[in-house]
């Protein structure tokens, strides 16, 4: 049982679950945090002890990076920027590209400094990311070749991710191409040089990551360095990793908050070996857990379900006997999916967990075969965390097997939504207590079970569709008068967006119209996927769209 506030006396040691102040409480054993305050997650990770040699290896090229090759490309690519960009503390700096070993260099140098690092999909459209570099004021930008053309219009100086293609100095077209990471990891580090630089705060900045919210506009989540280090911790604990080195293949992206601070920091903090694939496809994750040997495979439960559907072929073809665990996030797993992994793959524990970007990818998760057969749960609340039920009408906490919405606490939660005051106090209350707009229950056992969503979003393939955007890029149609998008089930990808549409009088739009008009201003992932015309969307008095009631209506004629 963790550390508990308050009279233990009170609390249920089954559930977790205090009667005196309605709060479920960790099972798991606290986490160790660190006291000094004046610390910034990157020298925290750095000092942490570990027997590991290999950090990084890109699946597609083999190129390796050591612990040390790491820590003396970080220290060089801080220097470069403190010294020849004038880089201080509180900036913001932009990093647009596809999984990379460079990817955690610039995020650890980054927050060495005290600045902030922003990450965006690659896929996103030049018109979606020029509204985060709106909102977050980047003062630089990381980026690849192939993806230069969707800042052109940014005028940010840019430092190019590989010495390919695109000559430094260029300037065509507004682009301020400055230099290369080869060329900043070649700068000599001088002892003298750090020394000068800003003392950084576990309560400052270090992340601004983008989370779809359910108004349609995208939030920045402002996490400290405190709690990225909360985060370190409890990954290094959660797969006892400082008992010796093991090996993950990051098939998630880095630039999410999964990625980001699984791959890009948490993990080397114990001398885990972290194979990178640029992106997803399947025979290129087969083959690379097998040709190093992986021992863990994190992904999402599409990819999961693959693996069950294809196990025989797969087994023909690779040699995965290294793999011992894989861990699924995005949505919590079925009987069905589980038992036929575990019957194809005998040798291979799942392992689930739940989070989100206001968390810092931490809340609950299942640790051992055993818990993750306590079917459709999320799992066990993570270590340090607290969880409330509640009523959103009522505002009443409740007890357990009572489903209402779940609240978190603990020193993962962010600090706020960036320069968002309503946003911010609209999901965490005066006393640090976080929304999540999941409804959920715990049972007498203590573990959560994600029921539905108060928030709106849709899933697809582990990604967050806000249906607002899209909603509001609909009506920007000259032939449409309204319009709904509704999460549309899919075995494949999870969910994807159908549009309900009313037409304009005399319009003769097609389903394919509508399609197209989207598909050309958002990222693949956004893409709507089924249309229905409508003479009317059913609306509350209030004019918010009635959903559930379309989600019905779709669903029935399936």
């Amino acid at each position: 049982m963790a550390a508990i506030t308050g009279n233990s006396s009170n609390i249920d040691p089954r559930s977790g679950f205090c009667k005196a102040n309605s709060t479920f409480y960790s099972k798991r054993k606290p986490i160790p945090l660190p006291s000094n305050e004046s610390l910034d997650v990157t020298t925290f990770i750095s000092s942490r002890a570990h027997h590991g040699k290999i950090a990084f290896i890109d699946a597609a090229t083999g190129r390796r990076l050591t612990f040390s090759d790491v820590w003396r490309a970080v220290d060089a690519v801080s220097t470069s920027l403190f010294t020849d960009f004038g880089i201080r503390k509180g900036h913001v700096i932009l990093l647009l590209s596809p999984n990379s070993i460079y990817f955690p260099i610039v995020c650890l140098a980054v927050m060495s400094l005290g600045a902030i690092i922003t990450t965006t999909n690659p896929l996103n459209t030049a018109r979606e990311i020029a509204k985060q570099i709106s909102d977050s004021k980047p003062v630089l930008a990381f980026t690849i070749p192939e993806l230069i053309p969707k800042l052109a219009d940014s005028n940010l100086p840019i430092v190019l991710l590989s010495s390919d293609l695109v000559p430094v100095g260029s300037t065509s077209n507004k682009l301020r191409i400055v230099t290369s990471i080869e060329e900043m990891m070649k700068k000599e580090s001088s002892q003298a040089g750090s020394r000068v630089r800003e003392r950084v705060y576990q309560d400052d900045t270090a992340t601004l990551l983008y989370s779809s919210g359910t108004t349609g506009a995208s939030k920045g989540v402002v996490s400290s360095h405190r709690n990225l280090i909360a985060m370190v911790q409890t990954v290094s604990n959660r797969f006892k990793l400082d008992e010796g080195n093991q090996t993950f293949i990051c098939t998630v992206p880095m630039f999410h908050i999964y990625g980001l601070v699984a791959f890009a920091t948490g993990l080397i903090a114990s001398g885990s070996t972290v194979v990178i694939l640029s992106k997803f496809e399947m025979g290129e994750m087969l083959t690379a857990i097998q040709k190093f040997s992986a021992t863990y495979l994190p992904l999402v439960p599409p990819i999961l379900v693959a693996l069950v559907n294809n196990a025989e072929i797969i087994r023909k073809k690779y040699d995965l006997r290294s793999l011992h665990s894989v861990l699924s996030g995005g949505a919590p797993l079925s009987k069905e999916v589980i038992e036929g992994f575990s019957e194809k793959y005998p040798g291979v524990t799942i392992l689930q967990g739940y989070g989100l970007t206001e968390s810092t990818g931490i809340g609950a998760s299942t640790d051992s075969a055993e818990e993750s057969r306590r079917y459709g749960t999320a799992g066990l609340l993570s270590p340090s965390m607290e969880a409330k039920i509640v009523d959103p009408e009522s505002g009443e906490a409740l007890s357990f097997n009572r489903t209402s919405e779940l609240w978190l606490k603990g020193p993962s939660i962010m600090k706020g939504y960036f320069f968002n005051e309503e946003a911010t106090a609209s999901t965490l209350d005066s006393d640090g207590w976080l929304r999540t707009g999941d409804l959920c229950y715990i049972d007498e056992d203590g573990f959560i079970f994600v029921v539905d969503r108060l928030k709106e979003l849709i899933k697809y393939k582990g990604y967050q569709v806000p249906p607002a955007e899209l909603e509001a890029l609909l009506l920007t149609h000259p032939e449409i008068s309204d319009a709904a998008v509704i999460p549309f089930p899919d075995k494949d990808v999870g969910q994807f967006p159908m549009a309900y549409v009313v037409r304009k009088s005399g319009s003769t739009l097609s389903e394919s119209g509508v399609m197209d008009f989207i598909a050309k201003q958002v990222a693949p992932y956004k893409r709507i996927r089924r249309v229905a015309f409508i003479s009317s969307i059913p609306k509350n008095p209030s004019g918010k769209i009635l959903r559930k009631d379309l989600i019905k209506l779709a669903v029935s004629k399936m």
